[in-house]
């Protein structure tokens, strides 16, 4: 194993569990925390829960499930070569998504909506409510009981007023402190995943093309390098090798510059990296090419009209199912019904935001067709 900066998390400097535990054995404690989040039932449901392709548009689309793998994949690379703590940017990037709604974005802006009167709706808030409250597998807590780092990183954003409710938790958002270098590894490598991977899903599903692509000077130069070293490649694997070089050069230069910012900041200790400016990042050439990658995506992906077609109808599923349980708790699951007695529309978010997208469509289904299944 690769032997860690000093400013690191270890198991050392780590704030611990919210509940005492005897220390694992055989694996360290955040092998533990990724253990539980691969083992826990909102980790399987990723499957089933998609990032801009409902899942019912095809096999071959990415979902919530191989996103996090593939983020876990780019964070342990960066951690390694920055000699940050690997399995720590893991279990943060298993368990990010954790509290994503059916149907992507668009879900969760439907949730939001609906939730507006009672606290809104924050994906990232609610990943943590599945850690450390909603998954019901262990006999002396609810939760997962993750470390303190974990909980941390998984937390990316959170609104002051919410973030004021979470104790030490909260306490970054509120006085302006960064979370372990670990979480902002975890973050970049989440953004690199799926900018790139919603490039090969676009391309997939035909709505974007490799000549609208040639505009973005990130993806234009690795395609424009790939034609020349293999003039007689298919397509597929032309984008396959493009998409695979873009990411190779995001993650050279994110190492590169982090390396850089570290050495100017000279952090000694984790306390350090809490104080300082925020250190993992890209170069200010690739950010604007990484920006540039982004705006295509959002212009011509995700408002494609076909998109926008499936949003709307997702967005639809969301707001009537949210409605029909508000009007009557008792069609609510019974784990559900009973803590609607304590928070009616917090527990209505919890059964919506935990499912997939295919079981929110049939539950609305069940709940709104007229004619028998």
């Amino acid at each position: 194993m690769t032997e860690l900066a000093p400013y690191a998390v270890t198991e050392t400097n780590s704030r611990g569990r919210r509940i005492a535990e005897a220390a694992p054995q055989g694996r360290s404690e955040f092998q533990r925390d990724r253990d539980r989040i691969i083992h826990s039932g909102a980790f399987r449901r990723l499957e089933y829960k998609t990032q801009v392709f409902v899942n019912h548009e095809g096999d071959l689309f990415r979902t919530r499930l191989t996103h996090s793998i593939e983020v876990a994949q780019i964070a342990r690379s960066i951690a390694r070569r920055l000699h940050l703590n690997e399995d720590l940017a893991e279990a943060i990037s298993l368990a990010h998504d954790l509290g994503h709604t059916p149907f992507g974005h668009a879900g969760q802006d439907a949730l939001n909506a609906c939730m507006k009167a009672y606290g809104g709706f924050e994906h990232n808030l609610q990943s943590l409510r599945v850690v450390d409250m909603l998954e019901e597998r262990y006999a002396e807590f609810n939760g997962l009981n993750l470390c303190f780092e974990t909980r941390e990183g998984i937390l990316k954003h959170c609104s002051a007023e919410n973030a004021a409710q979470l104790g030490e938790l909260g306490e970054r958002f509120l006085n302006s402190r960064r979370p372990s270098l670990e979480a902002q590894v975890a973050n970049l490598a989440d953004e690199i995943a799926y900018n790139n991977h919603d490039v090969d899903d676009g391309l997939r599903s035909g709505l974007i093309t490799l000549e609208q692509l040639e505009a973005v000077p990130l993806v234009a130069a690795q395609l424009n390098e790939v034609r020349h070293a293999y003039p007689d490649l298919p397509e597929r694997r032309v984008v396959h090798e493009t998409v695979r070089r873009m990411i190779n050069a995001l993650v050279s230069d994110l190492i590169r510059q982090s390396e850089l910012n570290i050495s100017k900041q000279s952090p000694v200790t984790l306390e350090d990296v809490r104080s300082a400016a925020a250190m993992i990042a890209y170069s200010p050439e690739m950010n604007e090419q990484q920006r540039a990658l982004k705006n295509f995506l959002r212009t011509q992906l995700y408002r494609h009209y076909r998109v926008l077609r499936m949003s709307t109808k997702a967005q639809r599923i969301i707001s009537d199912l949210f409605g029909i349980f508000m009007a009557d708790s008792r069609l609510l699951p019974p784990q559900f019904m009973q803590q609607a007695d304590v928070n009616h529309a917090r527990a209505v978010s919890d059964y919506i935001a935990g499912m997939t997208d295919r079981y929110a469509i049939r539950e609305h289904r069940r709940l709104f067709a007229v004619e028998e299944e």
